[in-house]
């Protein structure tokens, strides 16, 4: 007897023996009991397995039939397509294809859809050459060493014509004072035929910040116009507290890199910006300012460097004696020269004085015969005062040294440099560039070897102070207040923003 069960049809724990009127259900049941059987062993096998594995198998085999047939029915299965009729209308007329057509868009209704040019009816005329305009408006700039005629030649002026209108306009102003960056306007003319330039009509551009120059065609000749612009000169103040960084803060004040520069180097001969300039310190700059009426402006050099320190004023204005300009104190006071010295490199301290120290790389102690100022890589050097260049290049443990003969027992040395930019027998003048901070030689890091010689003895070079002097005396010395008094009465401005005249002018 079978047992149904979940699992399919099985032996039960007692036996009967049945007739033929039975025969049949138990039949069924037999197969009832092979077709679960068969559907149980089939929903185990894999159906899907990788065909890129065991090739050739049976499993494999069944994959690839199980794969095809997936494929197959799709296919078999997909309806079918056949387009659908449709009524096709009737073509417009001519009066309804006009109005139709009036009423799309232009590049459809003339055929620009379908990609192709329209064919030339008899009304078209072919031309031999295409017109030209009549006069051509460009702007030209003058680039940095560039000739105002080769400007002219590039914008399609003649060659004759474009040198015929620089000595036109150098008999206004030097072509060579022309600044990089002018905007030069032009109108160039009708041409008799395409094998020639342009005739030159009208030109328009800034010579400097007081004078513009036209010029325009007059009969067969150019004339030139000369347009002055009123300029205000007066010289521009600008005052602020140091703070964390005089530089910084003076920037921010509205006064240019390069004022601020010559302004340090100024303060820097009198005072140690290290030690002696704090905080609440206050710095006055008095710089030439130049005002168009068309509202340009240029910033010139630094005319006076003030530095207030409570009731310490220090006030350096600059004065030309002899052909040379220096600065001078407000009493009239100037640096001495030969016997003064400034400081080798700016902003640096001193990491090492003159005498006796434990050398670092030798191992024992010794005479430090010159002071050391630790500076960045490449921080520039600068001839303490004038004189003539004795040596230039290496010299053994000093790396590469700069000796420079002051006077007939005066000398200096600057040693461990990166690079030099003097030669020997060059006269250098004080504040000039020798070289660069390095550390060639017996060095442990960047710095500066400065060394004195008295005599071609070495000297502590911190014993050799500035020795100044008056040298304005009578009517320059009363000159020289004068202009200090005038320039303190300035009033404080804010801003020192500046605007390049070339490009401003119209």
């Amino acid at each position: 007897m079978f047992q149904r069960s979940e699992h399919g049809f099985g032996h039960a724990g007692l036996t009967l023996t049945l007739n033929s009127a039975h025969a049949l259900p138990v039949e069924r049941e037999g197969w009832a009991g092979r077709f679960d059987r068969l559907a149980e062993y089939l929903s185990g096998l894999d159906w899907v397995p990788d065909l890129g594995a065991n090739v050739g198998s049976l499993e494999w085999f069944r994959g690839l039939f199980a794969c095809t047939l997936l494929c197959v029915l799709p296919i078999m299965l997909m309806p079918d397509m056949r387009p659908l009729p449709v009524a096709v209308p009737a073509p417009l007329g001519h009066d309804a294809w006009e109005e139709t057509r009036a009423q799309t868009i232009a590049p459809a209704a003339w055929g620009g859809d379908t990609g192709k040019h329209m064919a030339a009816t008899d009304a078209v005329i072919a031309l031999a050459n295409a017109p030209e305009r009549p006069t051509l408006e460009l702007t030209a700039s003058l680039g940095q060493g560039d000739g105002f005629a080769r400007v002219l030649e590039r914008a399609g002026v003649g060659e004759d014509e474009a040198h015929q209108v620089a000595n036109l306009v150098s008999s206004a102003t030097a072509l060579g004072d022309l600044k990089p960056g002018t905007q030069i306007k032009l109108t160039l003319g009708r041409r008799t035929n395409r094998n020639v330039a342009r005739p030159l009509d009208f030109l328009a551009f800034r010579a400097r910040l007081d004078l513009g120059l036209v010029l325009k065609r007059e009969g067969a000749g150019l004339a030139l116009q000369r347009i002055p612009i009123s300029v205000d000169r007066t010289p521009l103040r600008i005052q602020g507290q140091v703070g964390d960084s005089l530089y910084r803060s003076a920037r921010a004040a509205g006064v240019p890199a390069r004022a601020v520069e010559s302004y340090i180097r100024a303060i820097a001969s009198k005072l140690s910006l290290g030690s002696d300039v704090n905080a609440d310190a206050r710095f006055d700059l008095i710089v030439e300012h130049a005002r168009a009426a068309t509202g340009e402006t240029e910033v010139g050099k630094l005319l006076y460097a003030g530095l207030y320190r409570g009731s310490r004023k220090t006030q350096l204005l600059q004065w030309t004696v002899g052909g040379r300009t220096d600065w001078y104190e407000a009493s009239g006071v100037g640096q001495a020269r030969g016997g003064g010295f400034a400081q080798p490199v700016a902003y640096a301290r001193i990491s090492s004085g003159f005498g006796m120290r434990f050398h670092p790389l030798l191992g024992y102690t010794r005479l430090h015969r010159g002071v050391d100022y630790a500076a960045p890589y490449g921080a520039p050097i600068r001839a303490v005062s004038d004189g003539f260049v004795a040596n230039a290049g290496w010299a053994g443990g000093y790396g590469n040294q700069v000796r420079i003969a002051h006077s007939n027992i005066l000398g200096t040395s600057y040693s461990h440099m990166s690079r030099i930019v003097v030669s020997p027998g060059s006269r250098v003048f004080q504040g000039q560039v020798i070289g660069y901070v390095g550390s060639t030689g017996l060095s442990t890091g960047p710095h500066l070897h400065f060394e004195v010689y008295r005599s071609g003895q070495v000297v502590n070079p911190m014993t050799v102070s500035f020795a100044s002097t008056s040298l304005l005396s009578g009517n320059e010395l009363a000159q020289f207040r004068a202009k200090l008094s005038a320039l303190l009465r300035l009033p404080v401005n804010g801003s020192a923003a500046t605007s390049s005249p070339s490009t401003a002018w119209r």
